[in-house]
Formats: C-alpha cells, sequence, structure tokens
C-alpha cells in the first residue's frame, strides 16, 4: 500500500513530462541525510586513531561526489567497450600521470593500473596476472601484522581467498624483538619456492627492509611484490624506504596516508628484468597481463569517481605542504609511543618508526576486544588486534593506533600527549570493569551498558574527549 502511494506521488510529480526527484538529499532522502550528519557528527566530536582511517580533502570529496561516478568506461584509455569515453580518458591518463610523479617515477621504468576498486582486488590482481591459480605466494602471518590479502588459513580452514585459490607460506615476527625474522624467511623461501614473495604489513609499526627482501626473492627467482597500503604518503613525501627501488610490482591503497579516495593502484616495472648467465637479457612483461587481470579478469567497469578523486590527491601530494604533513604524521606518532611507553605500556617492536603503534594489553591482563569496546563508548576509535602469542582472532591482546586522521585535524604533539591520557583512562576503565564482572563478553557489555556507575564514568570520559576534538577543524565538507 505504502509502496503504491510512493508511486502515484511520483506519477504526479512527473505530471509535467520531467524527472521531479529533489536534488537536494535533505528533502530528497531525510532517513539517510540524518544518519550521514549523524556520521558527520561523530566523526567531528571524536578521535579517530585507526591507523588505516583518514580525512579526505574537500576538493578530493567534491570529485568523489562528481558526475563522473555516472561513467561506465571498461577497458584501457584509447580501447574503451563504451562510446563517450573522451574526458574519462583524459581523467584516467592524468591520475596515471600523477600517479608517477608523486612516486618520482620514469614512465620508461615503470607503468601503473589506477583501475582498482581498493587494495585487496589489487593484491589479487596481481597474483592472478604473475602467477596463476595454485601459484606460490609468501606474506606476513595475519596474527603478526599481515593482511588478509597476503594469504591467512588456520590448520582447518582456508580464512582468505587468496590461500583459497592460491598456495601461500606465511613468515613471521622474531619473538624477542617483534620484528620480521628475515633469516627465518630465507630459510623458509627456499623450502618453498614462493613465486611471489610480499613486503607488506596491516599492523606493523616498523620500516621494511625491502634490499633484504630483494636478496631473499633473486635466490628464489620470485617476484617481489610490495603492498605499501598504509605507507604510501610517507613514501611518496620521502620519509619511508622506497619500495621502488627494489621491487618489481607495488600496490598500494589511496586512502590511508595518501588521503585520496578510497580505491587502489598496482604500479608494475618496464624494461631488463635480469640477464641470464649466457649474457640474454630477460625482459619484464608485466603490463598487459595486470591490465588484463583487473579487467577483464576480476572486475567491470573502473569506478571513475575513484579515480578522479585519486587524481586530486595525487596532485596533493606533490605540494610541500604535503610533506610538512607527513613529518607532523610521524612526530605525533613518535609522542604515541613515547607516552604509553611512559606509562609502562608494552608495544610490539618497543617502539615506531611509521604512523601507528602496536600495543600488547597481555602484560597488563587487559582484553583488547573489551579495550576497544570501552575506548568506542568514550568516542575513540581504535581497533583490536592479535599480537604475537594470541591464539584467537576474536579475544586479541592488541591494539593498533595511528596517528594520520587525527593529524589531518591539525593536531600536534602536546595534543596527542592529551590524546594518550584519554587512553589510558579508557583502557583501566576497562581492565576495572573486567575485573568486576563474570569472564564472558556478554558480561562485559552488560555490565557495561546497565551499570550506572560505569555508564557515569564513560558519560564523563565522552564529554572530556568531545570537549577536546570539537577545537579541531574536520577537513572535507562543512556541514551537510
Amino acid at each position: 500500500m505504502r509502496r503504491h502511494r510512493m508511486c502515484k506521488e511520483l506519477t504526479k510529480m512527473a505530471g509535467d513530462g520531467k524527472w521531479n526527484l529533489q536534488d537536494d538529499i535533505r528533502e530528497d532522502d531525510p532517513e539517510m541525510h540524518a544518519l550521514i550528519t549523524a556520521e558527520k557528527d561523530r566523526q567531528r566530536k571524536g578521535l579517530e586513531m585507526i591507523a588505516s582511517e583518514n580525512f579526505a580533502s574537500k576538493s578530493v570529496l567534491q570529485a568523489l561526489g562528481s558526475c563522473l561516478n555516472n561513467k561506465y568506461s571498461e577497458g584501457q584509455p584509447g580501447q574503451r567497450y563504451y562510446g563517450g569515453n573522451e574526458y574519462i580518458d583524459k581523467i584516467e591518463l592524468l591520475c596515471k600521470k600523477r600517479a608517477l610523479e608523486a612516486f618520482g617515477l620514469s614512465p620508461e621504468e615503470w607503468g601503473v593500473n589506477v583501475q582498482p576498486h581498493s587494495g585487496s582486488p589489487a593484491n589479487f590482481a596481481v597474483y592472478t596476472a604473475l602467477i596463476g591459480p595454485h601459484g606460490r605466494i609468501m606474506g606476513l602471518h595475519l596474527p603478526e601484522g599481515g593482511h588478509l590479502s597476503h594469504g591467512f588459513m588456520t590448520g582447518t580452514k582456508k580464512i582468505s581467498a587468496t590461500s583459497m585459490f592460491f598456495e601461500s607460506f606465511p613468515y613471521k615476527l622474531d619473538p624477542l624483538t617483534g620484528t620480521i625474522d628475515y633469516d627465518r624467511l630465507a630459510e623458509n623461501a627456499k623450502l618453498f619456492l614462493p613465486q611471489i614473495i610480499i613486503a607488506g604489513v596491516s599492523c606493523y609499526s616498523r620500516h621494511l627492509d625491502y634490499k633484504r627482501f630483494r636478496e631473499i626473492a633473486d635466490e628464489n627467482g620470485s617476484y617481489l611484490l610490495a603492498d605499501m597500503a598504509h605507507v604510501s604518503g610517507l613514501v611518496a613525501a620521502g620519509l619511508a624506504p622506497n619500495p621502488f627501488e627494489y621491487c618489481d610490482v607495488v600496490t598500494t591503497t589511496t586512502h590511508k596516508t595518501l588521503r585520496g579516495a578510497r580505491s587502489g593502484m598496482i604500479f608494475f616495472r618496464k624494461g631488463v628484468r635480469r640477464v641470464k648467465p649466457d649474457g640474454t637479457k630477460e625482459m619484464y612483461n608485466l603490463e598487459r597481463p595486470i591490465n588484463e587481470a583487473v579487467f577483464p579478469g576480476l572486475q567491470g567497469g573502473p569506478h571513475n569517481h575513484q579515480i578522479g578523486a585519486v587524481a586530486v590527491a595525487l596532485r596533493q601530494a606533490c605540494q610541500p605542504e604535503f610533506k610538512v604533513y607527513q613529518k607532523q604524521v610521524l612526530a605525533n606518532a613518535q609522542v604515541l609511543a613515547k607516552e604509553f611507553l611512559a606509562r609502562n605500556y608494552t608495544l610490539v617492536s618497543g617502539g615506531t618508526d611509521n604512523h601507528l603503534i602496536w600495543v600488547n594489553l597481555k602484560p597488563m591482563e587487559i582484553d583488547a576486544h573489551r579495550a576497544e569496546s570501552v575506548l568506542e563508548q568514550i568516542g575513540i576509535a581504535v581497533n583490536k588486534n592479535t599480537v604475537p602469542g594470541d591464539k584467537s582472532a576474536l579475544r586479541p591482546s592488541g591494539l593498533r593506533i595511528g596517528s594520520p586522521a587525527l593529524t589531518s585535524r591539525n593536531m600536534k604533539e602536546e595534543d596527542f600527549k592529551k590524546i594518550v591520557d584519554f587512553l589510558d583512562k579508557g583502557i583501566k576503565l576497562s581492565k576495572e570493569i573486567q575485573s568486576n564482572c563474570g569472564p564472558t563478553i556478554k558480561e562485559f557489555k552488560t555490565k557495561l551498558e546497565e551499570d550506572e556507575a560505569v555508564r557515569a564514568q564513560i558519560s564523563a570520559l565522552k564529554a572530556e574527549v568531545e570537549a577536546f576534538a570539537v577545537q579541531f577543524p574536520l577537513p572535507g565538507f562543512d556541514s551537510w
């Protein structure tokens, strides 16, 4: 009945032969507008500290919400399966040009595909192009800081599609140092003979030794793939080791430290791969296989609004102000590490070289799932994460905490000292609640939601966080 009434209303509205739905979301869909406004308010009043999140600029969001969303453009520029792509071709070519410029790459030595919808599809396209089904890959073990798209399986189940369609074998951290055990990686690579070795992380606070990765790859005739999704902004600013010096292929997302729209890119080498013992040259043949793996292999039409928005972000990454921003990201992360250590917290690897810290709550006998829940209640978004030695991803001992998003709100070192105070209070409150209720998550959440004394503590902390957060501007559109 309700749908019938709506159709009658639309018919009446369209009586003049025009499509008369409102152009403003506030009038066209007030329910969705209210939800978006509420999320905007949450971001403004809270502290976003998930290391993989950031705030895109207004100009990036303008491109993302533009008419580029309306256009299909399957294929490569100049070779589309649809008509009407005169300007879309120029936009994609501009994005590719800026991608190479942002990372200081020569178009004679490197190419790039900017069509992947995100980072995981980009990685999957590389595996598909280079080694095919059941090819062998080695990536960092997920519970020790790796990513699902690098392959993950348990003793009973293949969790990641990467492990379902390819043969994956993980490398791990040194349990004493909390850093990658390159010697053990080298030993296992000789046994497994991977066709691709992945130098990439999801939760790891130290620089990667790409030179050592290259040596191990060469010993086994492997391709070396760098997944620089987390640090691509730092790489563009020249503040992190450069994977392009040593790797055959480099993938990245575009929304983390790079501050663009949510999308992905694949960079691939051109020219001579290696000289054989007989003196003949083996050339790279990556461009066509990678392009065809992206489309038509794994995707349909590229998201042109994403590509346009990424192009805007890449232009921003070439500006002097971007390096200033990235230096502040690193400085703020150092404050996080220093202040947590001063409060006797344990950090995996003992500190940080990049934009995140990896807190191990196990020595304090605090559950990270519960700590994350309390922090969310007081307006601080972090994410629980396994640490080396954890047995369950459902009850991990670690928190991953990053500095990029709040740095985008112009927060500096002194502000991050205050933020650590909030984090410390929230984590310790979670331990207090944990010690005064039963052992299950359900009992903890019941205590968190129904205990009046606990609610009072949560409300007081949340008010402090909000009063602090609203002092700092939020990038993007001012309001809805």
